[in-house]
């Protein structure tokens, strides 16, 4: 199968792309800059334009680009970026392929479980409706950025991800540092829930949204034990062997992230039920399992 992917350098992106290949699938990747090898395609996602040349015979595409949520403090025009990399990206891939033919027949769309806002410690699955706040705004905008692919007769799904565990990016590369200082510790009161998945089981469920022709519209990509902050601190201190008993306090993370902190304290209790509906065998179905796993994937 021949399958295209935006975001290929990412954390994602840049797991998916071998596994895929492991495989025995051909992937392309699509580049902002003139392409330099076989397997990539040039596009601009702000300029709206892809080479279509290389789409040609493609598939299936995974759409991964965007801007990181935590990359940067959340002025006014960096969350305008984080919207707009997101819905302009989309509009882009999803009119490149829609003017091929023939067109791919799956897309996956990425999306986050952003949509449902804070949830507390109320469990809530994809039948669940949009929460508030930006980032549940930006998800909806970016789902409904691929509604025209689906339209037009593309098999479209939204894998919501959660916070992705992984030594190589995303906030836990941030935390194992910190931990393995003994500066770890929970955040504000640590009764938050994190929905987590390992780096793992990311990349396969996403090759199965890929391949499952029975699967379209939202999916959680989430691990089925989704834990709290604190229940995460006590086990990166048990997995590292090291202390965790300096909290950050919540007025503390509001004056260093600003409004983003609001997430970073917001609970999200967020379930896999398609994925366990139809019987993905999940790699780490616990958070030790899964930071166990972080830690060896560069070893």
């Amino acid at each position: 199968m021949k399958i295209a992917v935006t975001g290929a350098s990412g954390l994602i992106g840049s797991a998916l792309v071998p596994h895929l290949r492991s495989a025995g699938h051909e992937v392309v990747r699509l580049v902002r800059r003139p392409a330099a090898a076989p397997d990539e395609v040039t596009w601009d996602p702000k300029a709206g334009t892809v080479d279509l040349a290389g789409l040609a015979g493609t598939e299936g595409v995974v759409h991964l680009a965007g801007a990181g949520v935590g990359d940067h403090r959340w002025t006014d025009a960096y969350k305008r970026e984080i919207l707009d990399s997101r819905v302009d990206s989309t509009h882009t891939i999803v009119r490149a392929i829609t003017a091929l033919d023939p067109m791919p027949r799956a897309l996956v769309s990425a999306s986050a479980i952003g949509w449902y806002g804070d949830t507390g410690d109320r469990k809530v699955d994809e039948t669940a409706p949009a929460g508030t706040g930006f980032l549940a705004d930006v998800v909806r905008a970016w789902e409904a950025a691929a509604a025209p692919a689906a339209a037009a007769g593309v098999r479209v799904t939204h894998p919501r991800t959660g916070l992705v565990v992984s030594s190589r990016g995303g906030a836990w590369a941030r935390m194992f540092p910190l931990f393995k200082a003994g500066l770890g510790g929970k955040l504000g009161n640590g009764r938050q829930y994190w929905s987590w998945i390992s780096l793992r089981d990311e990349v396969r469920a996403l090759e199965l949204l890929l391949m499952d022709e029975g699967l379209s519209g939202p999916v959680n990509l989430t691990g089925p034990d989704p834990v709290t902050n604190a229940e995460v601190t006590s086990v990166m201190g048990k997995v590292l062997g090291r202390p965790t008993i300096l909290p950050a306090p919540a007025f503390a993370l509001k004056a260093a992230l600003g409004e983003f902190s609001t997430e970073v304290l917001g609970s999200s209790r967020v379930m896999p039920a398609v994925l366990e509906r139809v019987g993905f065998g999940f790699s780490d179905r616990t958070i030790e399992s899964a930071i166990r796993a972080a830690l060896a994937e560069n070893a």
